[in-house]
């Protein structure tokens, strides 16, 4: 088997896996699929975690995911996909930094491993197998890749921010009440 044939199947399956799993996920936050809790409870998290307006922010993770996800499936816009779903998991890893890296006390190497997957997907480009390829990389241009991760980057920045500047109004809030 060539070099260049095992780097496209090699890709296809980060990209599916990846692909699949974020979409799962999505689907779990937009309609309750495979034991989520819809965009409802999505929304009700959503809040718990800080993030406002929660109904706005449940929507856009559950898209950002399912989108990211099943875009890198197919392997089209795959810088777009992978920008996107570097810039939600960074939301995600916001949540779970207080807890540490690891997952298994709430941590945030989960999030941080999908969302750094994601990226190298889309840094690297979707491979053979895909449908960039087949339309010749209409949406896998160089410029399509720095202004994707540059947008990603201020969108996550901006949100991340908002929520760290919310919780600490809240905590301002509820000291001054005791």
């Amino acid at each position: 088997m060539t070099t260049i044939l095992r780097r496209d199947i090699g890709l296809l399956a980060l990209r599916v896996g990846t692909g699949a799993v974020l979409a799962a996920h999505g689907t779990q936050k937009l309609f309750g699929w495979f034991g989520g809790g819809g965009l409802e409870g999505t929304t009700k998290g959503m809040e718990a975690m800080g993030f406002h307006p929660p109904k706005q922010s449940a929507l856009a993770a559950g898209l950002a995911e399912t989108g990211s996800g099943v875009l890198l499936m197919l392997g089209l816009a795959t810088p777009v996909a992978g920008a996107a779903a570097a810039g939600n998991m960074a939301g995600a890893v916001s949540v779970h930094a207080p807890a540490g890296f690891f997952a298994q006390s709430g941590g945030f190497e989960y999030p941080a491993y999908l969302g750094f997957t994601a990226a190298g997907v889309g840094l690297v480009g979707p491979g053979r197998y895909s449908l960039d390829h087949a339309t010749s990389h209409r949406f896998d241009q160089p410029w399509v890749i720095a202004t994707a991760f540059v947008a990603s980057a201020v969108a996550a920045a901006a949100i991340v921010g908002k929520r760290v500047r919310d919780q600490s109004v809240e905590e301002s809030e509820a000291t001054e009440e005791e």
